[in-house]
């Protein structure tokens, strides 16, 4: 069964930090792309950050140039560093990955359980 498993969240003050994980406990034989998103009380999932197989990165304008999205191949692992948070910025942050799990497989979306990030002074 896949997971993909984040940490990382916590309480934070505005003007913190934060730098989520995101590990997923299989290799996949190839990932489309893997995504950040982020759900507030009583809003939508929102999208948060976009990581590519060729490395390209977009961002929406409400993050661009606060957030960072990257990985570490080597250790299965999807990061948000998260600089100049705002008490906006407070959801459950989910990690999500478009993937093939073997050669012969359909590309198939999958979710992490997320984490609670909560900017407040």
């Amino acid at each position: 069964q896949v997971q993909l498993v984040e940490s990382g969240g916590g309480l934070v003050q505005p003007g913190g930090s934060l730098r989520l994980s995101c590990v997923a406990s299989v290799k996949f034989f190839s990932v489309n792309r893997m995504d950040w998103y982020r759900q507030a009380p009583g809003k939508e999932r929102e999208w948060v950050a976009a990581l590519t197989t060729d490395d390209n990165t977009n961002y929406p304008d409400f993050v661009k140039g606060r957030f960072t999205i990257s990985r570490d191949n080597a250790k299965n692992t999807l990061f948000l560093q998260m600089n100049d948070l705002k008490p906006e910025d407070t959801a459950v942050y989910y990690c999500n990955a478009i993937a093939r799990l073997y050669s012969m497989s359909s590309l198939q979306e999958y979710w992490g359980q997320g984490t609670q990030v909560t900017v407040s002074s």
